[in-house]
């Protein structure tokens, strides 16, 4: 973008300096002043790009709040000053009165809708990034889903139908914890930078950067504004961020409970295939692990161990971490 914008400012500058000698000749008064008055072309053509360059991160949305803000502050400030209170007095000062009092109602008008530009849902037709009349559902995602890094899986297989929108604050969340001089904080940094990286791979993801200036101060607090603003879910494996967003009427999605919801059920006699990784409590006993996280425990299996054997299911019995299965080779490879 910023190659393509600056050949377009330089001839804007040029053409401003063109504009200045050009005035020179529809009034022959100044036409000793030519250079003088390319001169001033050009430095208001710098000026006008040093003013761009300054509101390089003013969005669409700034611009539509500010000009909201004004023409409200403006019509209390003609409202006001068309009262009866200005009718009679020295003319002179009640132009500077009324002059006063439509800079201050403008100036007023414009910083409080600033503030609240993220509450426009009816003010600003694109709060939703589309038009009002295309319902697209969103998902606000937070630091720790993109470091959690299992939503990449989600978003492949397709099933979340709906737009992936991150936040800038969250952005800058992850890039700081990259920048961390601890080693394990770095390394989840680094994976939640790669997780935005794959997502953005992905072909036909609806993925968003919201420019969000919310006006709470705690991240947490900005995840659950933003998303009740935009009227979307919120996507976390913070347990005390999905309990405040809860509390405060916001949907949320709990990858673990997509996770467990997505295990596999086992059942007596079923035959899976485990790759079994160590040795077991007991004698001749191998321990393996399903996609899940589930352990299931072989016996006479112990030779079998680095290898992916076909298994019979024989016990199930439920544990914290899921499923704790019991089972046996099955008895054509059974040693």
């Amino acid at each position: 973008m910023n190659k393509t914008l600056w050949p377009i400012r330089i001839v804007f500058v040029a053409l401003c300096g063109a504009a200045g000698g050009l005035v020179c000749y529809a009034i022959p008064e100044w036409d000793r002043l030519r250079l003088f008055a390319v001169m001033v072309g050009l430095l208001l053509g710098i000026l006008i790009v040093l003013v761009d360059l300054l509101l390089r991160g003013f969005s669409l949305r700034g611009l539509s709040a500010v000009t909201f803000g004004l023409g409200i502050g403006s019509l209390i400030g003609y409202l006001l000053s068309a009262s009866p209170l200005f009718e009679q007095g020295d003319q002179q000062m009640i132009y500077l009165a009324r002059l006063g009092l439509f800079l201050t109602c403008g100036y007023l008008g414009t910083v409080i809708a600033l503030r609240g530009k993220d509450e426009f849902n009816l003010v600003i037709p694109y709060v939703r990034f589309v038009p009002h009349d295309v319902h697209v559902p969103l998902v606000v995602v937070d630091a720790s889903a993109l470091i959690d890094g299992r939503i990449v899986k989600v978003c492949e297989s397709g099933f979340l139908g709906a737009a992936l929108v991150i936040p800038r604050f969250v952005l800058n969340t992850v890039q700081a914890i990259a920048d961390s001089p601890e080693p394990h904080r770095q390394a989840r940094g680094r994976r939640g930078l790669e997780v935005l990286n794959e997502l953005r791979r992905i072909p036909r993801l609806d993925l968003r950067v919201h420019e969000s200036e919310a006006r709470p101060d705690e991240v947490d607090a900005k995840l659950v504004f933003l998303a009740r603003s935009l009227q979307a879910r919120l996507m976390t494996t913070d347990y005390n961020l999905a309990k405040l967003a809860e509390f405060q009427g916001v949907p949320w999605l709990n990858l673990h409970a997509l996770a467990r919801s997505l295990r596999a059920e086992l059942a007596l006699g079923q035959s899976v295939e485990v790759q079994l990784v160590k040795a077991g409590k007991e004698p001749g006993q191998a321990v393996g692990f399903f996609d899940d996280g589930s352990m299931v425990v072989v016996t006479d299996a112990l030779a079998r161990v680095g290898q992916v054997v076909r298994v019979e299911i024989t016990g199930l019995m439920p544990s914290a971490g899921g499923k704790l299965a019991f089972a046996r080779l099955e008895p054509e490879r059974r040693l």
